[in-house]
């Protein structure tokens, strides 16, 4: 863009509404921007609400999530993400901008833009669960290696590491599965399994419950403690009562709760500190 339509642009930015952004961000971003695009030797000669235009123009970039390179030859424009990494070795419950919750498994990270109230799209190196918020207006894209995942409020697992084939298990809801440089789309349904690797895709089936056919009611509270991380606790009494169910494999641990609490109408207690479940 030349001088003559960058000052047009400015003109035009100085007459809207500008964004209100502190002291330190208006004066740190008009430096950056003033060396890289106003040469020293004229800004004498530019009206002085040209420069305050610019300074308007440089926070209306950051608003909408992007920002000019360090590099001053180059012309390209970044997202500005965030990032969130889980070294540890358990699961890592995370709740997004819109209330979406993900269960982060170890080794792996999730990226999203800023803005992810109205651009709900997450980037994933690994494997991790979502539960999504429904926004009809703003889907929400999964993106994992060279695949796309698009709902707009269901329950599913993405596992995919670089190199390696993508897997896509969808529990509740539908999700739509597409691939790069692939026209074809795949609807996935609950039970649905989606493959793809080595420029191959597939859609199978794999079992999203685990039953419990006349088990020990303490065989339950094995299940909770591997699958949640919470130690059960129940009186001894109860032991052995049997029970037959069939549990969703990403149930909500509350459900499971309220579940044993009616049928063997117990109180209980849930002390999220200790990660600890007391039945009495």
């Amino acid at each position: 863009m030349d001088e003559k339509k960058l000052e047009e642009e400015l003109k035009k930015l100085w007459d809207e509404t500008p964004i209100t952004h502190s002291d330190t961000e208006k004066e740190n971003s008009w430096e950056e921007f003033q060396l890289k695009t106003f040469p020293s030797q004229k800004q004498k000669n530019k009206p002085w609400r040209y420069y305050a235009a610019a300074a308007v123009l440089i926070f209306a970039l950051i608003g909408t999530g992007l920002y000019f390179t360090n590099d001053p030859i180059s012309n390209n424009i970044e997202i500005v993400e965030n990032t969130i990494e889980n070294s540890t070795s358990i699961i890592k419950i995370i709740d997004l901008p819109d209330s979406t919750k993900v269960e982060l498994s170890p080794n792996s990270k999730i990226m999203y833009a800023s803005n992810f109230a109205i651009n709900r799209k997450v980037e994933i190196n690994g494997e991790a669960y979502f539960k999504v918020k429904k926004d009809k207006k703003h889907p929400f894209q999964v993106f994992c290696n060279e695949t796309t995942t698009t709902v707009l409020g269901t329950a599913f697992t993405v596992k995919g590491y670089p190199q390696k084939e993508v897997a896509v298990e969808l529990y509740e809801g539908s999700v739509e599965m597409s691939v790069k440089n692939q026209d074809k789309k795949w609807i996935l349904k609950p039970g649905d399994k989606f493959i793809y690797g080595n420029e191959t895709a597939s859609v199978t089936e794999f079992n999203r419950f685990t039953d419990f056919d006349n088990e020990k009611l303490s065989v339950i509270s094995t299940y909770i403690e591997s699958n949640y991380g919470y130690k059960v606790t129940i009186p001894k009494e109860y032991y052995d009562q049997r029970i037959t169910v069939r549990i969703n494999k990403k149930e909500d641990l509350k459900t499971i709760v309220l579940l044993i609490s009616e049928m063997y109408n117990l109180n209980y207690e849930v002390n999220e500190k200790l990660k600890q479940i007391t039945f009495q």
